[in-house]
């Protein structure tokens, strides 16, 4: 059975497994990895999962920047993340409320309709009344996924990686 968990150092070899498949230059939505992140050495990748941490600790909820970070786990396994941003500001408009993403092979399984409906649960926590959640046109699994779980299409948009849906889901 599938979980969300916070991401966590103890967890290097499973998440190396799962990001190395995703391949070099591709972009692995939901782990809030950026193009600056060293995450090759245990090491580097400690301090990568803190700062994760601290854009979900009270501090960042309090001022409505935060972010909330989980891994989509079976056993030992990462099968992919899922990001909840707080708040209404420019990048949330931009890039939605959500961001998620599953390894290559372990697409078509549910896994992103379940992970979107748990961290939808985390959104009514924050006191999100409804959520932003955008993605590429052509993007027909993210599509079904946003759909199944409420989203409602406010329309396509260009952007600066080409044309996107966005959806609102009400919480």
């Amino acid at each position: 059975m599938p979980e969300l968990i916070a991401p966590t150092s103890g967890m290097y070899a499973a998440w190396r497994e799962a990001h190395d498949e995703w391949g070099p230059g591709h972009h692995e939505d939901g782990f809030g990895l950026g193009p600056s992140d060293e995450v090759d050495s245990p090491d580097g990748f400690a301090a990568w999962v803190a700062l994760l941490a601290a854009e979900s600790g009270p501090k960042a909820v309090e001022t409505g920047r935060g972010c909330t970070y989980r891994w989509i786990i079976e056993g030992d396994r990462v099968h992919g993340g899922i990001a909840l941003r707080h708040g209404l500001n420019d990048y949330v408009l931009q890039f939605g409320h959500i961001g998620y993403g599953i390894r290559p092979s372990s697409r078509r399984r549910g896994l992103a309709t379940w992970a979107l409906g748990r961290i939808l649960d985390e959104a009514r926590t924050l006191g999100l009344e409804q959520v932003l959640i955008v993605c590429e046109v052509d993007n027909l699994a993210s599509v079904k996924t946003i759909e199944h779980q409420g989203g409602v299409l406010e329309g396509i948009r260009d952007s600066e990686h080409g044309p996107v849906r966005r959806y609102w889901i009400k919480i």
